[in-house]
């Protein structure tokens, strides 16, 4: 199955009752239930848009308690700007959410904020079979990041990402203090299965102790040789994470162009979500399921400090 253009989702969810009907779908699959006291015994109030509970008389939508509850924006609105989030592969701005949907950047900004929070997996199951780790540094350009004058890593402004790849399988980005043993090896550990088959990694000083104080074992471990411009010595290699890494860049070169650090771990839970669900033809479907059952996002918290 093909997943759905954007000329189809405009022409199908082009209404309030289109997209409550869809909602309504997704929500309650079976039959309408009260969110209150999980009742099956409702009635339906069509000139209200409502549902009336007949055991506690509690009246609500299929809005009440999601994401959707209260909002000012069209629910085509909603529909169309998770389309676009959910099929830019690169990801896609605010700014250009803006000029496609209307209304101001402000809006905008946290309608894909909201979305964004809705991606966001919940307890994800460990990493197994052949798995790839590295890290990389996002942020703005410094002189000399290569040549004469490098500027060390602990004293550069840029702020690091750890990512894990499991080889045909899922990926995942993590926003770290540093990238230091003892915070690798927290990832590990909380990412990975102890059944793993093997971890592959460069010659990054810190991964052999990470991987001791992860209680990796040292024959599970594999490294290529960056430093020796060593890429690719058989099954072993790094290509499939930088790849990864290298999607990431051309997201916040191409399209968000400047992201700071304190909403960084947001766009990374996006772009693994969308990585995780590349070759789903449900995607739309799944994420506004998503967006159904996700806590609500108050602005006020958003940008809490």
């Amino acid at each position: 199955m093909k997943p759905p253009t954007l000329c189809e989702v405009l022409r199908t969810f082009g209404n309030d009752q289109s997209c409550r009907e869809y909602l309504e779908a997704l929500r309650w699959p079976d039959r309408v239930t009260c969110p209150r006291c999980q009742s099956v015994k409702t009635s339906r109030v069509y000139d209200r848009k409502v549902f009336d509970c007949d055991s506690c008389r509690y009246q609500f939508s299929v809005l009440a308690g999601t994401i959707f509850q209260d909002t000012k924006l069209p629910l085509p609105t909603w529909f169309a700007a998770t389309y676009l989030m959910c099929e830019s592969r690169k990801g896609v701005s605010a700014n250009q959410i803006k000029r496609m949907i209307g209304g101001s950047y402000k809006t905008s900004w946290y309608l894909c904020h909201r979305i964004r929070a809705a991606m966001k997996e919940v307890n994800p199951q460990p990493l197994d079979g052949t798995l790839e780790m590295d890290e990389t540094w996002v942020g703005g350009r410094e002189k000399n990041p290569h040549g004469a004058g490098r500027i060390p890593y602990s004293e550069s402004k840029k702020v690091p990402v750890i990512g894990i790849k499991q080889r045909g399988g899922e990926l995942r980005f993590f926003h770290a203090e540093d990238a230091k043993s003892g915070t690798l090896a927290k990832y590990i550990r909380e990412n990975v299965s102890g059944d793993a088959d093997v971890i592959m990694t460069d010659d990054w000083g810190a991964d052999p102790g990470a991987m001791r104080k992860a209680g990796v074992s040292p024959a599970k471990h594999k490294t290529v040789n960056h430093s020796a411009k060593v890429y690719v010595d058989g099954d072993i290699t790094t290509n499939g994470i930088e790849s990864a890494f290298s999607l990431l860049k051309r997201g916040i070169v191409g399209s968000w162009h400047k992201l700071s650090a304190k909403h960084l771990e947001a766009y990374l839970d996006e772009m693994t979500f969308r990585f995780n669900n590349r070759n789903n033809p449900y995607l739309f479907r799944d994420t506004m399921q998503k967006l159904i059952e996700a806590p609500v996002l108050e602005y006020k918290n958003l940008i809490a400090a």
